[in-house]
């Protein structure tokens, strides 16, 4: 109890959680915070999100509570506004059969809390805390499976996965989280029945495989995809690159799958666009099969290309956004520029590190260094370039446009592109620093045409 009381002494959605079950309480309901928010604070985790769980149906909720909105009401689920902070109240309930491996056929309300336990995932997830007194019930042993770092199921695994098939997948990430060991008889059904992923829609396979990619443990998550037999139904062309050897004087860690959880290892957790960043970690390498060859060694010539067209199918798969698609495709494509990084012109150099959040690939080249050679020479001789430019607009406006090779006479084609662009690269090497240099340029290159 002190220790919650450490966590969550300046927590303010605790406190508005807290009034949100006092005043069910107060109107005659049995009210708890309930799941993850209780799961993390035994787990001497501060909680950032707070579900409640209560006797109270739906059109009772809404009776209590100023706002309201109902999110999955034939379910008993209710968002409850207060203190402008949004909270998911459910109704307890307890599910009857199952058909399409994710909604009941019905849904029974019930005035017990632990008949609606009994529906729930995992033992970790069912446990209920009384705000007031602090004071967690537990009808499922999950304070036991905690303190000995076991997963398991509430009630026969077989029947909980069946009811959602996305928990196959969940166990993987609460087992990586939270490192813990997933139960035998769980770990046997997750096995058993991990083609039943293919239920799943891809926009929920996404949500949790990019879960499991960007958060702990991600390399040793996505291993244990592969072992259960999952990845093959989520990205089979990952299974694609287990095997496929790599020149040991560059990668003496081992094939390429191996390659690829390290550099899920590497990565830096924080920052932004961090699910694009571990996408094109996953993804940079996804063309190596395609493009093995093996003469006075083992090559994968222009694996980049072929990945990034790769990476775009499959990011299309599991519905990226265009924009997501278009920054994973980019990352995988431009990784391999850093190993010409010192024989760039000034101009080639500018343009490439001009590129939108640059960031995201100085943070791949950095795990895809630390995670094979570890020689990260290039990335120390890029972040001093930029210093050294710091000075200069890396990416400026052009001197000249389109407009101005009209008024030179030019009729607009294919050769304007090519004139503006030799213009601009002059432009990024500091020889052509005005307009009318730029112009000069201009007039010899159509007098070449």
């Amino acid at each position: 109890m002190k220790l919650f009381n450490q966590l969550l002494k300046d927590n303010l959605k605790f406190k508005a959680a807290k009034s949100i079950v006092s005043e069910l309480k107060n109107n005659g309901h049995q009210a708890f915070i309930v799941g993850g928010a209780v799961r993390d604070l035994c787990m001497n985790v501060e909680p950032s999100e707070f579900d409640i769980s209560t006797s109270a149906r739906p059109d009772e909720i809404k009776k209590i509570f100023k706002r309201t909105k109902p999110v999955g009401q034939s379910f008993g689920v209710m968002l409850v506004i207060q203190d402008d902070m949004f909270f998911e109240v459910a109704t307890f309930r307890e599910d009857m059969e199952y058909e399409d491996g994710r909604h009941p056929v019905e849904v029974k309300y019930t005035k017990s809390c632990k008949e609606d336990i009994q529906r729930r995932d995992f033992t970790i997830n069912g446990l209920l805390l009384d705000p007031d007194t602090l004071e967690v019930t537990d009808f499922s042993n999950g304070l036991e499976d905690i303190e000995s770092k076991t997963l398991s199921t509430i009630g026969n695994p077989k029947e909980r996965f069946l009811e959602d098939n996305l928990r196959i997948l969940r166990a993987v990430r609460f087992s990586n989280k939270y490192d813990l060991k997933i139960e035998k008889e769980t770990e046997s059904e997750i096995i058993n029945m991990a083609d039943k992923i293919q239920n799943v829609s891809a926009e929920r396979i996404r949500e949790e495989f990019v879960k499991i990619i960007t958060g702990k443990n991600s390399g040793r998550g996505l291993r244990v995809l592969s072992d259960y037999g999952l990845m093959k139904y989520i990205i089979p062309e990952i299974e694609e690159l287990k095997g496929v050897a790599q020149p040991p004087e560059f990668h003496p860690e081992g094939d390429v799958f191996v390659h690829t959880c390290l550099v899920l290892d590497k990565l830096e957790e924080d920052g932004e666009f961090l699910s694009t960043l571990a996408l094109g970690a996953l993804l940079h390498d996804i063309g190596k099969p395609q493009t093995y060859t093996k003469t006075d060694r083992v090559r994968f010539n222009r694996h980049e290309y072929v990945g990034a067209s790769m990476a775009e199918k499959i990011c299309k798969r599991l519905k990226f956004s265009n924009k997501q698609i278009a920054d994973i495709k980019l990352l995988v494509a431009e990784h391999m520029k850093f190993g010409n990084i010192k024989d760039m012109k000034k101009s080639t150099f500018k343009k490439f590190v001009s590129i939108d959040n640059f960031d995201l690939h100085l943070r791949l080249h950095k795990a895809d260094c630390l995670a094979s050679h570890g020689d990260l020479s290039l990335l120390d001789f890029t972040n001093n370039k930029i210093e050294e430019l710091s000075n200069e607009p890396i990416k400026p406006d052009p001197l000249v446009n389109g407009d101005d090779l009209i008024s030179l006479g030019l009729e607009p084609g294919p050769k304007f592109k090519e004139i503006l662009l030799e213009i601009f690269d002059e432009q990024l090497e500091g020889s052509v620093t005005m307009k009318e240099e730029g112009l000069k340029l201009a007039k010899k290159l159509i007098q070449k045409l």
